[in-house]
This record gives structure tokens, sequence and C-alpha cells, in this order.
């Protein structure tokens, strides 16, 4: 039976990195090199014209960085699966690039060991997280975890009045004549429920008012 083959973009500004990452693919037989390239604008082009499975993406590149690329690759071939390959070790980093649309985040000090894997796992449909990256998750969530949670206060009588006023249509201005405060007074005291109550816009207040029947005969 014929191989399916998965077909590779490499995306690096150092050449030996490159020469690095082909020789790590030459010896699989299911992967396959289509083309590669040392700046983001070269990147977004080729990969527009070859459609590649897998991108292998540095982060830092000349003109257009990794998470600028994975953007436009979301937005003009969302089929394309991107795997991010970096020496940037920073939680941080890991979240903006799967905020881009990434579908995975590896370090260049384990490519050795996790590239192949990972990029099979990439074309497959798969998240990847770099297991030094996921220890420091988990670390984070532990040390969390043993911290005492913040008593989360309910909302004050006139930042409920204020908040029933919005949701019935008020504008700021209005709320502030009636109760005899100034408009800013008012934003914050409804910017202030918002957050007591987990809402996040306009839409939310209405929807909370309609549960709690603050609509009702008016």
């Amino acid at each position: 039976m014929r191989m399916e083959k998965i077909n590779i973009f490499l995306a690096d500004d150092h050449a030996i990195v490159r020469e690095g990452l082909k020789r790590l693919l030459e010896n699989e037989p299911d992967l396959a090199l289509v083309g590669e390239a040392d700046n983001g604008a070269d990147v977004v082009s080729q990969v527009l014209a070859r459609r590649p499975d897998v991108v292998v993406l540095d982060i830092n590149m000349p003109g257009m960085n990794g998470v600028e690329v994975a953007r436009l690759l979301r937005q003009h071939c969302p089929e394309v699966k991107v795997l991010v390959l970096t020496m940037h070790e920073e939680i941080a980093y890991a979240r903006k690039v799967f905020d881009a649309g990434a579908q995975g985040f590896i370090l260049k000090r384990a490519a050795a060991a996790e590239l192949i894997p990972a990029i099979r796992a990439v074309a497959a449909g798969k998240n990847i997280l770099d297991t030094l990256i996921t220890s420091q998750v988990i670390k984070s969530l532990r040390n969390s975890s043993n911290k005492p949670l913040a008593k989360i206060k309910d909302p004050s009588e006139r930042e409920l009045v204020v908040l029933r006023c919005i949701a019935q249509g008020y504008s700021n201005k209005e709320v502030a004549a009636n109760l005899g405060v100034s408009v800013k007074t008012v934003e914050t005291y409804k910017m202030r429920a918002m957050e007591k109550l987990s809402l996040r816009n306009r839409v939310e207040i209405v929807r909370h008012a309609v549960k709690h029947g603050w609509l009702e005969n008016i």
C-alpha cells in the first residue's frame, strides 16, 4: 500500500536550524519536506501557494514574527496546521501562539525527541504542548490552589439600583440625574456590579435582569 505522506514546511531564520530539522525529517517515510523560508512574509506567501499539511514555525523571524504568521495562516488557510518550534520557554508565548491559531508548541531543545511525534499529532488534528511548559502550567495551578480564595462580595444596594436602571434602558446620564450623582459615579457603580456578578456586557445585564424579575411591572 502507498503511504500517505504528511507535507511539511519549515520556517526558521537560521539556516543551520533548518538543516538540522531536515535531517530529522529525511529518515521518516511518512514525512515530506515541501518548502522552507527564513522570514515571515515568505512563509505566508509560500504556504498559501503550496498548502502543506503542517508548518513548523519559529517565533523570532525578520519582518513578521511567528505569532503574526500563525494568525494570517489561520485566516487564509485554516486547514494548514501550525506547530511552533521555539527557544522561548515562557507560558506567555505558548498562550500567544495558541490564541493566534497554532495547534502545537514545542521547544527547540526538545526537538530531537519531540518534533516528529508532534508533527504527526498536529497533522492528525491534536493540540500539542511541550512537556516542560505543561509542567509549568501544572505547577502554577498547584500553587494557586493552595492560596485561599478571595471572598466574592455581593453588589451594594446602590450598585444594584444602577444596574436595574441600566437593564431597564436608562442611559448613564439619566440614571445620574435620577440619583443625584455624577455620570462617572454611575459608571463606577455599574462596573463594580458587573464585576461582582460576572457580567460582561449590556446583553448579559438584561439577561440577568430577566432572570431575577427586574423587568416585571415596568
